[in-house]
């Protein structure tokens, strides 16, 4: 375990547990110089939290603040003298993230965990056609859209013989997605499920602007 997996004190709690994200060397170094910049740098934490809504691509909110006065239900973690602050509500969906620093990118999240499925009224999500849509999606459906470096996300069916889903990862935002969406997955979903006729696809495509980075 290198040192910044070592385990660190949980604000909650007071007792040891595992990090909830890795931060790279080069993360590490840069945020503590940008950290040590602030006139009470020495109390400042690195807050990490999604800014993005069920359904979106992951977008995230990096500021600084006092760690000592983190929500109860934050999450502190420490990693080399570095406070790392996750919102409680936040903290399964951050999970195995990983924070790092490249001078070209600048600060990049790589985040294996994929966004909750909006809510939409009307739909069912909890019953057995959903099961199997999901497991079909899991097993096969994200499985071929992995090489391309996106997924998608079972919203739900109309019971009518629509199923709703959204993309994510490398097929939001590129000019193939509604194609892949029309020709692939629905194909996929309607030739192994007869309740199943069309798919259709609820990702607001324009919010996409880098379609192929997750």
């Amino acid at each position: 375990m290198s040192p910044l997996e070592a385990l660190a004190t949980d604000s909650g709690s007071g007792s040891a547990s595992e990090p909830i994200v890795t931060v790279t060397p080069e993360a590490l170094e840069h945020l503590t110089e940008l950290r040590d910049e602030e006139a009470d740098g020495e109390q400042l934490g690195l807050r990490l939290g999604l800014a993005s809504a069920p359904g979106e691509d992951f977008k995230y909110d990096l500021s600084f603040e006092e760690f000592l006065k983190a929500a109860f239900e934050d999450e502190v973690r420490t990693h080399e003298g570095l406070k790392i602050i996750i919102p409680g509500n936040d903290v399964e969906l951050m999970t195995g993230a990983t924070l790092d620093y490249t001078v070209t990118q600048g600060l990049v999240i790589r985040n294996p965990n994929k966004p909750e499925a909006p809510n939409i009224e009307g739909l069912t999500s909890d019953d057995e056609l959903s099961a199997e849509i999901e497991a079909l999606v899991s097993g096969e459906v994200n499985p071929a859209l992995a090489a391309h470096g996106g997924f998608v996300t079972y919203v739900g069916h109309d019971s009518e013989g629509t199923a709703f889903l959204t993309m994510g990862g490398g097929c939001h935002g590129c000019s193939m997605s509604k194609m892949t969406m029309l020709d692939g997955v629905q194909t996929m979903l309607v030739d192994a499920l007869p309740a199943i006729e069309r798919v259709k696809d609820l990702t607001d495509h324009a919010t996409g602007s880098n379609p192929f980075y997750t």
